[in-house]
């Protein structure tokens, strides 16, 4: 396994301007990581130049993009939206070619809309996907699914894309604290399907409190799945990111490298 960190960790300071998507990859560098996220929200514009600028900075640092991440609304009830959204989506898949990023992190919907039967919000983006399958096939980008409430938000509502979709450029991004499900029970099921994996510090439970995750019980369900990609840091709990994520970061590389002696 790999570790890295999803921009989105520092998602306040990258928002405010009081850090770059270079000093993020400037300061995963410091912590040891072996890859970054780059999650799209972050970037001040798309172009190429700007593209270039951050491969090559990776590049002279030593990390693996790992992947980026879009947002879309697979799920919205009109269908000329949808459409759009569908287009988004292979906008960004180009995106990731040009970064050198093998994986664009997408999500089934951005809630399922008022009034909408499960079924048909499950249906409509079931269909945005398949739309968009044929172009990651053909650029070489494998799209992962995050589990992310709404029509992932436990194992059996995911496993639906994985039976439906079957496709090699798409897989699941598997993230245990986005469940009310037990979430080993969840990233045991799931993980023979994961092509990426977040890590969160904590979780909420049924009560909606918070919990901290297990990661070396976490690292022994990965490992005996054979899942040998990247654990990207996606840090949400309450300490400072510029504290927490270092000393998290710590703990992953200390508890992988251990793990693979």
């Amino acid at each position: 396994m790999r570790i890295s960190c999803a921009a989105y960790s520092f998602r306040e300071a990258l928002t405010k301007g009081e850090m770059s998507l270079s000093d993020f990859i400037r300061l995963c560098a410091e912590m040891g990581l072996d890859g970054v996220e780059l999650t799209g929200y972050y970037f001040p514009d798309i172009s190429r130049a700007t593209l270039n600028t951050l491969k090559r900075e990776c590049f002279r640092f030593g990390l693996a993009i790992a992947g980026t991440a879009t947002r879309n609304h697979f799920t919205h009830p009109d269908a000329e939206v949808r459409k759009a959204e569908v287009e988004g989506v292979k906008r960004w898949i180009d995106i990731a070619v040009s970064l050198g990023a093998p994986m664009l992190r997408i999500f089934a919907d951005r809630g399922i809309p008022q009034g909408v039967p499960e079924r048909q919000a499950y249906d409509w983006s079931r269909e945005c996907i398949e739309q968009v399958l044929p172009h990651a096939e053909a650029q070489g980008i494998v799209l992962a699914l995050e589990t992310h409430w709404g029509l992932t938000a436990d194992a059996e509502r995911t496993l639906r894309y994985v039976r439906d979709l079957k496709s090699d450029s798409f897989g699941i991004l598997l993230d245990g604290a986005n469940t009310r499900e037990n979430p080993y029970e969840m990233i045991e099921k799931l993980a023979p399907y994961a092509v990426s994996v977040h890590a969160k510090t904590h979780a909420r439970n049924a009560r909606n409190e918070f919990f901290e995750l297990d990661y070396e019980r976490i690292f022994r369900i990965l490992k005996a799945a054979g899942y040998r990609g990247y654990v990207a840091i996606e840090y949400e709990y309450t300490d400072p990111p510029m504290q927490a994520v270092p000393r998290f970061a710590k703990k992953l590389l200390t508890l992988r490298n251990r793990m693979h002696r």
